[in-house]
């Protein structure tokens, strides 16, 4: 079995992305690493040529700006690195550049792409998600996060990014997939203000005009943690290529888990959810089998 890995990223260093540990925490379980490297203001380049050569292949690219509707570059991004893999490979493990995979689930990974190899009815694998917000101490636990997507796929030409590149369809159609019994860790909204600030400011012009932006973030001050609807503790363990980063956390937050910022509906449909386990009216990007 031959599986490849493949990533993109811009401006990791001038918007605090954990890039290097997500690319790390994809490693043990891939033949080859694909990582596209946008035309960058920083060193993203010598960053990612810093991290394993054995494995690493730099593809070079410049985004294309007028792809903002729905964060089209970022699918598009996403494609030119999965097209870039050794075509032999049987596998493919996407991840982004402020996701993790925790290294408790690598046997779960890897068993099931042995399982599932020559399994034409299955097309890729599905993963539970952990989204941190403020700090690496609180999670999302509101319908405001999504609860899984696709992760792993089978290396079909027909099978590319979705809109934003969140997950994948083939032929415009849902792919099937198994869930298996794995999380994906998502730091995406977890860094220190200024730089959280930084990266919304930069994020949001891939969905909209220069004047909307500008109306809704000041890069001048920092990003303001506290407008979120609902957090949990979070009682577990990163991923090793994590602690350093965590080890180095300089800033405060703090997250009183009581305090729900429900409207009645959307708290009556975070009971229901609590309850029963089901998320009424989820939107799935998949069919699973």
């Amino acid at each position: 079995m031959f599986v490849s890995g493949f990533t993109f990223v811009k401006n990791a260093i001038k918007l605090d992305y954990p890039v290097v540990e997500a690319i790390q925490s994809v490693l043990p379980l891939v033949d080859e690493m694909i990582v596209c490297v946008g035309k960058s203001e920083d060193a993203t380049r010598d960053l990612i040529d810093s991290i394993d050569k054995t494995k690493i292949r730099i593809v070079d690219t410049v985004w294309d700006d007028s792809l903002r509707e729905g964060g089209k570059v970022l699918a598009v991004e996403t494609d030119k690195a999965k097209n870039e893999v050794n075509p032999e490979a049987d596998w493919l493990v996407y991840i982004q550049a402020d996701e993790c995979i925790h290294e408790k689930f690598y046997d779960e990974i890897n068993t099931k792409m042995k399982l599932f190899k020559d399994d034409a009815s299955v097309e890729g694998l599905l993963f539970d998600y952990v989204h941190f917000y403020g700090s690496y101490d609180f999670v999302g636990d509101s319908r405001t996060w999504y609860k899984n997507e696709i992760r792993v796929i089978k290396n079909l030409p027909e099978i590319s990014s979705w809109k934003d590149a969140q997950g994948f369809r083939k032929n415009g159609e849902k792919l099937t997939v198994k869930k298996i019994n794995a999380s994906i860790y998502h730091y995406g909204w977890v860094r220190h203000p200024k730089y959280m600030m930084a990266k919304a400011y930069e994020a949001n012009k891939l969905w909209h005009s220069d004047e909307w932006v500008e109306e809704r973030f000041d890069p001048e001050k920092d990003f303001d943690y506290s407008q979120i609807d609902s957090l949990k503790k979070y009682e577990g363990t990163h991923p090793a290529v994590m602690q350093e980063r965590i080890n180095k956390m300089n800033w405060s937050f703090s997250f009183d888990p009581s305090n729900k910022k429900f409207g009645l509906k959307a708290g009556f449909l975070y009971w229901i959810e609590k309850v029963t386990g089901y998320r009424i009216g989820e939107h799935k990007n998949y069919k699973v089998v």
